[in-house]
């Protein structure tokens, strides 16, 4: 072969190499939908275009003939898949799919057998002959009316495809119609190259044009490929998407007539699409549980129903959309009704569930609340058995401090807190020795000084337990004093906690009122006095006004 053959083959081999390269790439992507078909139909090129090079450099009649029939046999690949991959690739619901590709086989291989044996019939290729070109030699035959009827065929099944995916064309997104578009082109360019054939038109010294053509679909393919992701991103069909849909849907157009409805929906109402198809949605609707006819002039809705199947109360959620053509009209309405039954039994479990579980904890809770008071009262029973002097002290400062704390609508949760202080005020005397605690004679500075480290001791006895946080503002602060000269942090006025200022009060009008081996109980009247005069210096004055009320009053 010299070089001016070698240069007349290069667009052919270039063609047979794209075809190849789309090959692969489209078998590594076989499990897109329509890949398959579409593989089957290249791989048909592809032996088309490799059949046309060797015939084109075969040099006598007999091997002209074989590669001139071998492109007819693969020809009828493509003619099969095209249509299937058409079906496939735009999920087109075609029934009686099967039996109808089994027809389609039945053309294409009688007509394959047919021409492999035309040397013994002779029905094909009239007057062959061997023309000599500036190259190659060209076969040349004149069509016989078998040709003419078979490429009619090829054409119709050709048509009967691309009406496939034209059909499809008409997705909203720019991208699916821009893959269809590069899809049908480059499908249809091949064939344009064998009408050319057939018309006796060249594009050069050779008969066929189909492998130029071809070669020119091809590359607009492998542009699709990358530019598109051609079986990377796939159009789904809507109506395969609303078919499949669980939920009943049905469509309504502007006069409330249905347009359409899902098998969910069918299955639901008990009827067949044309029972309802084109009829009056009141009337199909009339007794239908879930309220379709009560939303048909709302734009957006959202509405629930519930109604008993079998003794079982079912629940939908109904949704209004509205839908609108390409200049922005609505033309209608979709209503998709979604099944909440097992969302609101869920929904029963869980309240009930919470119920319980609330129950449960009220109950723990209540029982730990008295655990703890009963350890708290434990400890206050500790403390006045080793003190006899107080005995009583802590029930009796308690009971004045509530009741304060009463007259000041201060409320449960707070006075449950106060209660619990007022029980544990002196709890951090258990660190005081006997000596000091039960010494009857005046205390020395020293003593009087380990006397006052109680509310420190309390602070770092209570502090780590969560339970008494609130609680504790009452052993660590009733000795504080309204203008700042209490102990052991020197707080000043509100700073003081509200419990601890209420506690002081209730904690001095017992100690003043109750014999002591180192002080005997005073006259209530002097007790008073003594109160009025400590107002804004020991004591809260607001508070301290609230008191002498209840005294008066005989409260307290």
């Amino acid at each position: 072969m010299n070089q001016k053959e070698l240069i007349y083959l290069i667009p052919y081999a270039g063609s047979l190499g794209v075809s190849l390269g789309i090959l692969v790439y489209v078998w590594i992507r076989r499990g897109a939908q329509g890949a398959t078909a579409f593989f089957w139909y290249l791989f048909g090129q592809t032996l088309y275009i490799a059949g046309n090079i060797l015939e084109m450099t075969a040099f006598d009649l007999p091997g002209k003939l074989f590669w001139e029939s071998f492109q007819w046999v693969a020809a009828s690949l493509p003619l099969v898949a095209f249509p299937v991959f058409a079906i496939r690739y735009t999920e087109y619901k075609l029934k009686y799919f099967r039996k109808l590709f089994a027809a389609s086989l039945l053309v294409p291989v009688l007509f394959s057998l047919a021409i492999i044996t035309d040397k013994f019939h002779h029905l094909f290729y009239l007057h062959p002959q061997v023309l000599q070109n500036e190259v190659f030699s060209a076969l040349v035959y004149d069509y016989s009316p078998i040709f003419i009827i078979y490429s009619i065929y090829f054409y119709f099944i050709a048509a009967v495809g691309s009406a496939f995916l034209v059909r499809r064309m008409v997705q909203p997104h720019t991208l699916y119609r821009a893959q269809l578009t590069f899809i049908l082109v480059g499908l249809l360019l091949p064939i344009v190259g064998s009408f050319l054939s057939l018309a006796g038109i060249s594009l050069n010294s050779q008969r066929d044009a189909s492998p130029f053509t071809a070669t020119l679909g091809n590359f607009l393919l492998a542009w699709g490929f990358y530019r598109f992701r051609l079986f990377d991103v796939l159009p789904v069909a809507r109506d395969r998407v609303f078919e499949a849909m669980v939920e009943p849907v049905v469509i309504l157009d502007n006069n409330n007539m249905v347009v359409d409805a899902n098998s969910s929906m069918l299955a639901l109402l008990g009827k067949k699409s044309n029972d309802i198809i084109g009829e009056s949605a009141k009337q199909i609707f009339a007794d239908f549980p879930i309220p379709i006819k009560q939303y048909m002039q709302a734009s957006y809705a959202r509405a629930e129903a519930t109604f008993v199947i079998g003794g079982i109360h079912v629940y939908y959620e109904l949704t209004v959309w509205p839908l609108y053509n390409e200049r922005k009209e609505m033309t209608g309405r979709i209503y998709i009704s979604h099944d909440i039954t097992a969302q609101k039994e869920l929904e029963r479990e869980l309240r009930n569930l919470n119920s319980e579980l609330e129950d449960r904890v009220r109950a723990r809770t209540w029982e730990l609340a008295e655990a703890y008071d009963t350890t708290l009262e434990g400890w206050a029973r500790a403390l006045e058995l080793r003190d006899k002097e107080t005995e009583g002290h802590s029930r009796r400062v308690t009971e004045t401090t509530l009741k304060i704390a009463l007259a000041m609508n201060i409320s449960d949760e707070d006075l449950e807190h106060i209660r619990r202080g007022a029980i544990l005020h002196d709890i951090g005397k258990m660190s005081i020795p006997d000596e000091i605690l039960h010494k009857p004679d005046k205390l020395t500075d020293e003593e009087r000084n380990i006397i006052k480290e109680h509310p420190d001791t309390a602070y770092k006895l209570l502090s780590p337990i969560p339970f008494l946080k609130k609680a504790l503002e009452i052993p660590y602060s009733h000795h504080e004093k309204w203008d700042g000269t209490g102990y052991p942090q020197g707080l000043h006025g509100e700073e003081i906690p509200l419990a601890a200022r209420i506690f002081a009060i209730a904690d001095v009008w017992d100690a003043l009122g109750s014999n002591r081996s180192y002080n005997q109980a005073w006259p209530r009247e002097k007790i008073i006095a003594y109160f009025i005069e400590e107002a804004g210096k020991h004591f809260d004055p607001n508070i301290i006004n609230l008191f002498l009320e209840l005294t008066e009053k005989g409260e307290v």
